[in-house]
């Protein structure tokens, strides 16, 4: 260093003394200016720049000199007091890591322990900085043996706790010379640390889509965090330290047991990690092993080495370990349920107990312990040992469903056990499967036997020898009758435990009775008497000697009639032995029943009784009491019998609800018989159904439960499934005429009429006299009639109607028994006969009718005389409907008469009579006996009201019947039908139409909005909104409703009715164009024809249903429609005089004389206009009906006038117009029709002077209404007819001359367009026609027809790609379906024309062919047609 840059240095150095810090910095920089490396300056330029709080400069300085120079202290003790000052905590702690390094590798003990404290210090400050734990965790290790610094710390002299200020290093003075505090420390963070994770990372993955159980996620994070957690470690140094107390060595041990355990346990089985798994396996068994030998109270390592021990037996339990349990842990569930079962079992609790001492439990004491094994048991739901024992008490009480559970519960716990501990636990396992195959034989058998016989096979398959499990299997051999087997099995068992009583004896009793069942009755006997020789012995086995004896007894019952009085002294003993075994009691009563002389059938049935109430498992004797219950007609008994027959043979499943165990094959059938025919009798039908599909389980042949089954299908609604068994019945026996009746009884409900007909008349060709099939076939065709009827098939539902009613007298005849049912099928026959309008073959009807009279008349007490009239007959005066009501009233009437058999069938009987009623009055013309047969009608609903209140139907017809008379009524019975069933559409819509009615619009839409949501398919629901949308004047919605209305399926008359009417309204007001309302009628026509095939004598809709036709061109078919409702109508007012009727008479006869003009029938035209006129009053009465009047009497004039001059009188013609013209008077719209018409009656004349007369008419019309379109454009004509251009002129020049949308509203069909190309064209001058025509196009380019008209004269002028073009483009826009239909023609003729052969004349071909196809009647559609077919055919 030279002397410049010493002296500069010291200079720095004095200046930073001086705290003069700008000189310092620019003595420091003039250093570096000469020596760059140059260490002092760099930390003196440092100082400055951080005393003149430039941080970054002072930082780059000191960085700068440790790159000079890394192990010298004076820049990092810089860079540190820089960090401190700008509290950048990071990297002061990177600084005093560093300055630690440093002073240890000086070996300053004092200096490095005082940085370790900072960082010490710093971590723990969470204020100056947000340290970890773990980051905390790391600077507490640097204090402990393993830490890079302990070599240096270690010469650090002991602290003095009397005096810790002494030195600057007392923290790691106190933690070099005794660690433990830190490890404590450390323990605890990171446990802190691990918890934290582990709970965060398991809710984390528990949202993961894909996730897999709580249990399993918390093990993957428990092996994901065990795997490399450092507690092991820390535990293991806590454990070693020679500081450690002993308490803290127990919580240590303790944690450290379980967080190996938890990590045992998480380690997957697979083979990967087996050695892993069997390392840690055997750490936490030496763990447990050390707590349970120093006999530490840690309940889970006592537990765990108890849980984990394979034991075939309890006893091979080491039960000093279980006594030693039970004394450092007399609290614990498993403790207490260990001491009551050494006390249960007389075992004593510690080595000094003799069994003397152990005195004898009485069955109280028994029973204590027992229930403190259960209470205890209830805490111990991981307890492979309780199980075991909870599992063995079960067993030996024969309570073998619970034991089945707690050994199911148990196995299931093994396998957990082999799971976690990575290891076989097979004698435990056996143990379990053994109980659970023995507790499976026994529960229920044989319905479990199944599944027993695979745990006793896994069994036997480990230990051939094992003795339960032979028993076992031998007792399932026994209930599957095979019976050498079986003894094969129990004389085996009787050689591997010959002086054993448990088992042995046992084994010994089954092989007798085997060889009992194989016939060697003599060998048997031998053999139980030896058994009871032995039995006999003992004490105690009551129920074991019981059945020995009654074994015996049964030997000698099998060996013939002369040993059973012998039998009956073994069963007599049997019950000495023990009087609670049924099956005794079971053979005393057939004894009693069978064999005794005389019988005593009172001591039987006490028998059987008492066997059953002992064991419902004794079938024999509850089979034998449900028959004697059955005999003496209490099916109540026999239902309880037959149920607990079925509990008896499990045939239920546990749960809230006992049903039927899915798999369950049922042992005694005919207790499930009776359940299904009693629940049948209950109307019960799906419990009836599972009775018979269980029953059929054990004989799938039966053909009596095939048939009721399908009974109970069918009445249940389940039809389809119903054919199915009905069908297999009679499959297995064809004789059986009840299984075909069943099939067309459900054919029937189902609705396939004509198959239900043809299989009761397959009954009938053999049994033509039965009854119920004769009643079933009528209503058969009843029910026909009426779908034939719905679908417009008239003259089938006739012939089935009369059907019904031969076949149904048939039955009268045969049995007066059936009189109800068979009336009202006539009635309801005859009532459907009566809504005919004609009949097809009306002489079958009458004699059909007519037959009927005398049955339902000819009867004392007949009703209804103020309404019917007596004795009832046909003659010329009344129709043959209206005659077939008359008696379906008379039926009505007699059915009731013949009362009853129970409330529902007379109200039944009320509201049929009640519909008739109300039916008569809507048909009947006279008041007095219409108003009279509305009372009644309304009394015969309250009738059946009372006698059945809940019946909804009644109530809606009640509601009905008074909705005009009795309003308040009439809501309530609404009402009180929806509460009874609010599911009923129909009801929903009467209530709307009653709001309707009443103009309460919103309840009425929200009652039509309900009924179209229980039924979208209800007609008049739609009827009801297309009416509530008309009342808030919403038109077009209500068109589009009571159009949809009429396309649904089923056929509503009024909706029909509403929905024409409407559209002929619609069409008369929106359209001037006869060929546009033609196309626009025809859902009108189609919709009045059906309606009017339903109600022929409605004068409306005949009426209406002639206009139709008129304006769609079937003028013959209007005049005999409108013909008809004049008939219809003179009929009414003849009874009625009724105002209104006479004036739709007048309009009839004014209509049809115009449709007669219109087919040259001018006199009968002429005389109707006659009789309108002369029912016209010449001054209205009313004033709000003098313009109809007026207009009505102004067309008859004028018609009369022109039928006069068709016939020749010209002056009677002239004297009508002239009236017409004065009858218009001021009416500009009447006076204007009636001038036109006039002017073309004149021009028709023929003469000059008429036809000026007409031209003058005309002119005069014009100036009196400039706005009369119709006399302008007929003005015009006459003009173009006698080439007068200054007439077409003058009669066209003010309309030429309005603006375009001016001009357009009044002449909406373009007719001036139209007489302007005729006039131009008349005169030879196409061009200027061809001019107007495409004025028109740019005027109005949407419009099909204007584009068709200059398609048509470009064609015409030769110029057929130009018209192509031009169709081309009327296609492309937005026309209906009549205006694109009206120009296939003329594009097909085009098309043709420009092509000439080849792909595009067969297209031409095809449009021809489909314009024919759409207009069959259009005479030019076929012309078209035979020109292109001429043109292809000649080129």
């Amino acid at each position: 260093m030279s002397s410049f840059v010493k002296t500069k240095v010291k200079a720095a150095r004095d200046a930073i003394n001086k705290k003069d810090y700008e000189k310092a910095r620019e003595l420091a920089l003039n250093v570096l200016e000469y020596e760059p490396s140059n260490y002092h300056a760099h930390v003196f330029l440092g100082i400055a720049f951080s005393n003149l709080k430039q941080y970054s400069e002072s930082e780059q300085a000191y960085r700068k000199a440790i790159e000079t120079d890394s192990e010298q202290l004076l820049a990092w003790q810089g860079l540190l007091k820089l960090y401190e000052e700008s509290e950048n905590w990071p990297e002061a702690l990177k600084t005093l890591r560093k300055l630690a390094e440093i002073h240890a590798k000086s070996n300053d003990a004092v200096k490095c322990a005082e940085a370790i404290q900072k960082i010490i210090d710093l971590r723990r400050d969470t204020e100056r900085l947000q340290s970890t734990r773990l980051e905390l965790a790391e600077a507490l290790s640097l204090l402990l043996p393993d830490s890079p610094f302990y070599p240096v710390l270690s010469i650090l002299p002991p602290p003095d706790p009397t005096n810790p200020t002494a030195t600057t290093t007392f923290v790691a003075q106190s933690a070099v010379h005794d660690s433990l505090p830190i490890l404590e420390e450390l323990v605890s963070i990171h446990e802190q640390e691990e918890k934290a994770v582990g709970d965060a990372e398991v809710a984390k993955r528990r949202q993961r889509l894909a996730a897999v159980s709580p249990e399993e996620t918390r093990k993957q994070v428990a092996l994901e965090i065990l795997s490399k957690s450092q507690l092991p470690r820390l535990y293991d140094e806590v454990l070693n330290h020679p500081n450690t107390s002993d308490d803290l060595r127990r919580q240590t041990e303790s944690k450290l047991l379980r967080m190996k355990q938890s990590h045992l346990f998480s380690i997957p089985t697979d083979s990967k990690r087996k050695e892993e798994k069997a390392r840690l396996a055997a750490e936490v068994e030496e763990l447990i092993k050390g707590i349970v030998l120093l006999k530490v109270p840690d309940e889970l390592a006592w537990t765990l080495l108890i849980e984990s021990k394979d034991a075939e037996r309890i006893e091979d339990y080491d039960f000093g370990l279980l006594r030693s349990f039970v004394e450092v842990f007399p609290e614990s569930s498993l403790a207490q349920l260990i001491r009551a079962y050494f006390e249960y079992m007389r075992i004593p609790l510690s080595d000094e107990e003799e069994d003397e001492e152990q005195a004898h439990k009485d069955a109280d004491d028994e029973l204590d312990l027992i229930d403190a094994m259960m209470d205890a048991f209830t805490s111990l739901g991981n307890s492979i040992l309780a199980h075991r024992i909870i599992a063995e008490l079960y067993e030996q009480d024969a309570d073998y469903e619970n034991a089945i559970k707690v050994a199911e519960s148990g196995l299931e716990l093994v396998r957990l056990v082999e799971q976690n501990w990575g290891r076989p636990i097979r004698q435990t396992k056996k143990a379990f499967k053994t109980t659970l195959g023995t507790s499976l034989v026994h529960h229920f058998p044989p319905k479990h036997h199944t599944r027993a016989l695979r745990y006793i096979d896994e069994v036997l398959a480990e230990d051939p020898k094992n003795i339960p499990a032979l028993m076992g299997r031998g007792f399932i051999l026994q209930y599957a009758k095979k019976w050498s087997e079986a003894s094969l099995i129990f004389a085996k068992v009787a050689e591997l435990d010959a002086d054993g009583v448990e088992h042995g004896l046992r084994a010994k009793e089954e092989h007798a009775w085997c060889t009992v069942m194989c016939g060697d009755l003599q060998a048997a006997a031998d053999e139980l008497r030896e058994v009871i020789r032995v039995l006999d012995e003992l004490e105690g086995r009551d129920d074991d000697k019981a059945r020995a004896w009654w074994r015996l007894g049964r030997c000698y019952w099998d060996m013939g009639v002369e040993h059973r009085d012998e039998a009956y002294k073994y069963f007599v003993t049997a019950l000495k032995r023990s009087s609670t075994f049924a099956p005794a009691f079971t053979y005393l009563g057939i004894y009693y029943s069978e064999y005794l002389s005389p019988p005593d059938p009172s001591r039987a049935s006490k028998c059987f009784q008492k066997a059953f109430e002992l064991d419902p498992r004794e079938a024999e004797a509850a089979r034998r009491l449900a028959e004697g219950f059955a005999d003496e007609g209490e099916w109540d008994l026999v239902e309880v019998v037959a149920r607990r027959t079925i509990e008896g043979e499990g045939g239920l499943e546990e749960g809230p609800e006992a049903k039927a165990s899915r798999r369950y094959l049922p042992i005694n059938a005919w207790a499930w018989k009776a359940v299904g025919a009693v629940e049948m009798s209950r109307r019960n039908y799906p419990p009836a159904i599972e009775a018979y599909q269980i029953a059929l389980r054990t004989d799938v042949d039966d053909h009596m439960s095939w048939m009721r089954l399908g009974e109970a299908y069918s009445k249940a609604g389940r039809f389809a499934a119903a054919l199915k068994a009905l069908e297999h019945a009679r499959e297995l026996d064809p004789e059986d005429w009840v299984s075909s009746y069943f099939i067309g009884e459900v054919q029937r409900q189902m609705g396939l009429y004509e198959e239900a007909i043809k299989s009761f008349e397959r009954i009938l060709e053999n049994r033509p006299q039965e009854l119920g099939v004769l009643h079933s076939i009528g209503q058969s065709y009843l029910d026909l009639g009426r779908l034939e009827l719905s679908t417009g098939f008239t003259a089938r539902a006739e012939t089935s109607f009369t059907s019904a009613v031969r076949l149904t007298l048939e039955l009268v005849a045969a049995s007066p028994g059936f009189r109800r049912v068979a009336w009202k099928t006539i009635a309801d026959a005859l009532l459907q006969l009566s809504s005919f309008a004609v009949f097809f073959d009306e002489e079958a009807i009458q004699d059909t009718v007519s037959t009927i009279v005398p049955l339902a008349t000819e009867h004392p007490g007949k009703g209804l005389v103020d309404i019917l009239t007596y004795p009832l007959a046909l003659d010329e005066s009344i129709s043959l409907p209206w005659f077939a009501l008359q008696v379906a009233l008379a039926a009505y009437e007699y059915r009731l008469s013949l009362g009853g058999l129970n409330d529902a069938a007379s109200g039944a009987a009320h509201y049929d009579l009640g519909i008739a009623l109300s039916t008569f009055a809507r048909r009947t013309l006279d008041s007095t006996r219409r108003e009279r047969a509305e009372q009644e009608a309304i009394t015969q609903f309250k009738h059946a009201l009372r006698l059945e209140p809940s019946n909804d139907a009644f109530w809606l017809a009640l509601g009905n019947a008074t909705f005009l008379s009795q309003p308040t009524l009439s809501q309530h019975s609404y009402i009180r039908a929806i509460e009874l069933d609010g599911k009923n559409a129909g009801t929903w819509t009467s209530l709307g139409m009653f709001y309707l009615q009443h103009e309460d619009v919103e309840l009425a839409n929200e009652a039509f909005y309900k009924a179209q949501t229980l039924d979208p398919d209800y007609v008049l629901a739609w009827v009801g909104q297309g009416l509530v949308a008309t009342a808030n004047q919403h038109h077009k919605d209500a068109s589009a409703l009571f159009e949809h209305a009429t396309g649904l399926t089923a056929a509503v008359p009024e909706a029909d009715l509403e929905y024409a009417t409407r559209l002929f309204n619609r069409v008369n007001t929106s359209t001037r164009s006869r060929s546009a309302s033609s196309e626009a009628l025809l859902p009108a026509f189609f919709v009045l024809d059906r309606y009017c095939k339903q109600r022929p004598r409605d004068a409306t809709a005949l009426h209406l249903f002639g206009l139709v036709c008129e304006r769609v061109g079937h003028i013959e078919l209007g005049i005999d429609l409108i013909t008809r409702a004049i008939a219809v109508l003179e009929a009414a007012y003849e009874e009625t005089e009724d105002s209104v009727t006479e004036r739709q008479f007048t309009t009839a006869h004014a209509n049809v004389a115009r449709l007669r003009l219109a087919t040259g029938d001018y006199e009968g035209a002429l005389e109707s206009y006659q009789v309108a006129m002369s029912l016209l009053p010449d001054e209205p009465e009313e004033e709000g009906t003098q313009a109809n009047t007026q207009a009505l009497l102004a067309q008859c004039q004028f018609g009369s006038g022109l039928a006069n001059f068709k016939l020749g009188n010209l002056q009677d013609a002239l004297a009508q117009f002239e009236a017409a013209m004065a009858t218009a008077g001021e009416n500009a719209t009447i006076r204007g029709h009636v001038v036109v018409l006039l002017a073309q009656t004149l021009w028709a004349i023929g003469t000059e002077e008429a036809k000026e007369s007409a031209k003058a008419q005309l002119l005069q019309s014009i100036e009196y209404d400039p706005e009369n379109l119709m006399a302008i454009n007929t003005l015009a004509g006459m003009g173009i007819l006698t080439d007068d251009d200054s007439l077409v002129d003058a009669a066209l020049f003010e309309l030429l001359s309005l603006p375009i949308d001016q001009r357009q509203e009044r002449d909406p069909e373009r007719d001036v367009t139209y007489l302007l190309v005729q006039h131009h064209l008349g005169q030879g001058d196409a061009q200027q026609a061809l001019s107007v025509a495409e004025k028109a196009v740019h005027t109005e380019p949407e419009r099909t027809d204007v584009r068709r008209n200059l398609a048509s004269l470009t064609l015409q002028s030769g110029k057929s790609a130009a018209a192509l073009a031009i169709l081309g483009g009327a296609a492309q826009t937005h026309s209906d379906f009549a205006q694109l239909r009206a120009s296939l023609a003329l594009h097909s003729v085009a098309l043709c024309l420009e092509s000439g052969t080849g792909a595009t004349a067969a297209e031409a071909l095809k449009l021809a062919q489909k314009g024919v196809m759409l207009s069959p009647g259009d005479r030019r559609g076929w012309e078209v047609l035979a020109y292109i077919r001429s043109r292809t055919a000649s080129s």
